[in-house]
């Protein structure tokens, strides 16, 4: 493929801005844009998730080996079909050309570089926390809990004081995941930088803008959940606004020198 988009040009290391909670509202209507103005692209990414989440609904039923197979390669793909969002919006921002075959064609093309790494870090990051999430439940509530767990184990008191652990534990995790790829992934698509670079400038913008990325974390979370509510429809239109909104806040947060 010829498309100039599949070989960024190598830049210096981008500044970090300093960000507005206005910044916010802004990438959120610029995501809303992108999505109104492409939602073939953003139903056709979004639709594999939530036909994924079908699929892990119907596989729950006595089938724990393939529900774990298909939840590893949730985080394996999600880097993917985010960079499928970034692009659409890189390009409609651009004016350039946006078709099927060149998106996809991106996407594809991305085996190639730094994304792998990143789906890899997710995946072990992932792992990580379901062994942390099973050591705090076999800790709190003892191991022979865990061969037969049942709703009225979560009402009592050591069942309350687990769940509540576990939302702490695990907002906290999802916090440092959310720091190393909130701009990395975009960025990623955007230049020619390895994945460790990315990650820390990700993280340097979380630090340099704590109470925003903390609301824009917070935000992420609430919508998400909501869109779940209807058997995961929701997310058909979460998710790609968010991604588009997510470039968008990319292009706000590091300011690229020439």
């Amino acid at each position: 493929m010829s498309d100039a988009s599949l070989v960024p040009e190598a830049s210096p290391r981008p500044d970090v801005a300093r960000l507005a909670f206005a910044d916010l509202n802004a990438c959120l209507r610029a995501g809303w844009a992108d999505f109104r103005r492409a939602p073939q692209f953003g139903l056709f990414f979004s639709g594999v998730y939530v036909l994924g989440g079908f699929l892990m609904v119907l596989l729950s039923a006595g089938h724990v080996t393939w529900v774990l197979a298909t939840s590893l390669g949730f985080p394996l793909a999600a880097p993917f079909a985010a960079v499928g969002l970034y692009e659409v919006s890189r390009r409609l921002e651009q004016g350039q050309a946006l078709d099927w075959y060149r998106v996809l064609g991106v996407v594809w093309d991305e085996r190639k570089r730094q994304i792998p790494w990143m789906g890899a870090i997710i995946v072990i990051y992932f792992l990580f926390w379901t062994f942390l999430a099973h050591m705090i439940f076999a800790l709190m509530m003892g191991v022979s809990q865990m061969r037969s767990v049942t709703l009225e184990a979560f009402l009592t008191p050591e069942g309350l004081a687990l769940v509540a652990v576990e939302l702490v534990v695990g907002a906290v995790a999802a916090f440092i995941l959310f720091a190393l790829t909130v701009v990395s992934l975009p960025l990623l698509l955007d230049k020619e930088v390895d994945f460790i670079t990315a990650m820390l400038l990700s993280v340097e913008v979380v630090k340099t803008n704590p109470a925003v990325m903390l609301a824009w974390a917070a935000i992420i979370a609430v919508l998400s959940l909501v869109a779940l509510a209807p058997a995961f429809l929701g997310l058909i239109v979460v998710l790609p606004v968010l991604g588009h909104a997510t470039w968008h806040l990319y292009r706000k947060a590091l300011v690229h020198r020439s």
